[in-house]
């Protein structure tokens, strides 16, 4: 039987295919800090990416080795070390933001554009 995420939804997968979706979308994130999708993944993205930029401000081997663990990307990961974690070293949270866009055309689906603040 799979495992089911206890928080939040599931986005049509088990999982690990909604923690290998959230990983590529938080490298994703970084990688553009800023990309557009849909509201329910910007929603489930914000508190992992906000973690994930928390620890890169206090830094250190190991908050390092457990953001590539997450993004899989050790590009992105060294990227959030040095750039994204040190720009927001004096900010106590409230690292990225949600703007809806309105619905998709093709599906009707609510879309939303999560970037850095």
């Amino acid at each position: 039987m799979r495992g089911t995420p206890k928080r939040g939804q599931r986005l049509g997968g088990d999982a690990a295919h909604q923690k290998a979706m959230i990983g590529n979308l938080v490298a994703s994130l970084i990688a553009a800090e800023a990309i557009v999708t849909t509201e329910t993944k910007a929603k489930l993205l914000r508190p992992v990416a906000e973690r994930c930029i928390t620890a890169a401000k206090k830094g250190g081997v190991h908050r390092e080795r457990q953001v590539v663990a997450l993004i899989r990307d050790k590009e992105m990961a060294r990227k959030l070390f040095a750039e994204i974690g040190p720009r927001y070293a004096d900010r106590p949270g409230g690292y990225t933001r949600i703007l809806k866009l309105g619905p998709r055309q093709g599906d009707n689906a609510p879309m939303a554009r999560i970037e850095l603040v």
